[in-house]
């Protein structure tokens, strides 16, 4: 509508209507969501491909499966020091600089896995250094990739809306993860389909190459769709880390999870003692989120909450993979894919239920909290009741649990079982031996 010469037909806004006013958001934020989780699924695809057909790809490259176990370790073990520079790269270079170079990785990485397979190669080069290496540039990408949820969210999301687009784009790594353990066995059904294995998963990674590098053009939209997205590269990457604390602790629960679940692993492949540490880990755990609920109401207490997040990582994030195989152990001998899909479409919907109760627990802020999770922000939300309430739910979870699961190792007695008659066979056979002579 215009407005005639001197004559206003609305009040002249304030300063902050006036930003209110200019807070816009763009369709194609939910493209940079859809690249995103592509990215981020075809990564964890990549990350887990050879752990469901282990002995066909020893068999392959012929090489021993402590070698192949290596090809998933060794994303453990690049996350450690590369965590930290994402996180600056992320915070200074931007999502656009970020997103394409992570998948340039994943894609390079993801070719020269399958080019590891052609023949034509040296010897010293070819089959399985290549294939490390390729394996190694995707584990790069990793931290860039599961780091940048959060960022996206912030800068291109309303505040109604950053939740859930957080939450898309990051489960899509473990979707990633669960097409990796259904495609796999159903490709490689024997070691000459590992190349058909290679090329369908080098596909998607280079689609979301193509993708980011053609059509995402900038880090963050014209106008910012939220006040807090206005500052969120103002800060320089020391002082941000102090600010910017929720993602600190995100990294720190990353992090220490993957450490955790790499030292869980080696303990109980070597004791086999998955109850007890199933068990041990969740009540620490709790522990853990009880800890972090309190804390985070207290005055000044950046060390305990990047603590608590870190043992909540350690204990909590690590025993995903041992509870995993715990389900396959207990509900032997149902298959292996089925007992973790329904364990990963349980996850799925619990996370989708708490997110959207623990958000309708929030409460508006009347005055800016003097506590060590406020920024000072007058629209923050508190979530100290949702704390608390997952607190709790963790607890009665945890105490459930402990008291009334006991099963026994089905799998491992149906192995043991085997071997024990193929062992006693062995002995006839001696026995008849030695009776004829």
């Amino acid at each position: 509508m215009e407005e005639d010469e001197g004559e206003r037909l609305i009040p002249e806004p304030g300063t902050d209507l006036a930003k209110l006013l200019e807070y816009k958001v763009y369709r194609r934020r939910w493209f940079i969501l859809v690249v995103i989780c592509l990215l981020n699924s075809s990564n964890a695809m990549i990350w887990l491909s050879f752990a469901p057909v282990a002995d066909q790809t020893a068999q392959y490259f012929n090489v021993t499966l402590d070698q192949i176990n290596w090809l998933s370790l060794i994303y453990m073990v690049v996350a450690i020091p590369v965590s930290f520079g994402t996180t600056w790269m992320l915070d200074t270079l931007g999502l656009k600089t970020s997103l394409i170079l992570s998948s340039w990785l994943n894609m390079t990485g993801s070719i020269l896995r399958f080019i590891s397979i052609l023949s034509k190669y040296p010897t010293w080069l070819m089959f399985y250094p290549l294939l490390m290496f390729g394996q190694t540039l995707c584990a790069l990408a990793q931290p860039l990739v599961i780091f940048s949820p959060t960022k996206m969210a912030a800068l291109w999301f309303p505040e109604h809306q950053r939740a859930t687009a957080n939450m898309i784009a990051s489960m899509s790594n473990p979707l990633g993860i669960l097409f990796a353990n259904i495609l796999s066995p159903l490709i490689v059904k024997n070691e000459s389909g590992l190349p058909l294995m290679l090329g369908i998963y080098a596909f998607p990674a280079s689609i979301a190459c193509l993708l980011a590098t053609l059509f995402i053009r900038a880090s963050a939209p014209p106008t910012p769709p939220s006040a807090s997205a206005e500052t969120s590269n103002s800060e320089p990457f020391l002082k941000g880390m102090k600010l910017d604390f929720a993602g600190l602790c995100g990294a720190l629960f990353i992090v220490f999870g993957v450490v955790g679940a790499f030292l869980l692993g080696l303990f109980v492949d070597k004791t086999k003692k998955f109850t007890e540490v199933t068990k041990i880990n969740m009540c620490l755990a709790a522990l853990a989120c009880i800890a972090f609920a309190l804390v985070s109401q207290m005055k000044h207490q950046n060390f305990a909450i990047a603590a608590a997040s870190s043992l909540f990582g350690f204990f909590g994030f690590s025993i995903y993979p041992v509870a995993m195989e715990l389900s396959v152990e207990c509900s032997y001998p149902i298959g292996e894919a089925t007992s973790a899909g329904l364990i990963f479409i349980s996850g799925q919907v619990q996370s989708i239920v708490y997110i959207i109760l623990f958000q309708l627990m929030t409460k508006q802020m009347a005055e800016a909290p003097d506590v060590t999770c406020a920024l000072g922000d007058n629209s923050l939300l508190s979530w100290r009741v949702p704390n608390m309430v997952m607190a709790a739910i963790l607890s009665v979870g945890v105490c459930v649990f402990v008291v009334f699961f006991h099963t026994e190792y089905k799998r491992l007695k149906a192995e043991a079982s085997v071997t024990q008659g193929a062992d006693s066979k062995l002995n006839d056979d001696i026995d008849n031996v030695v009776e004829t002579e």
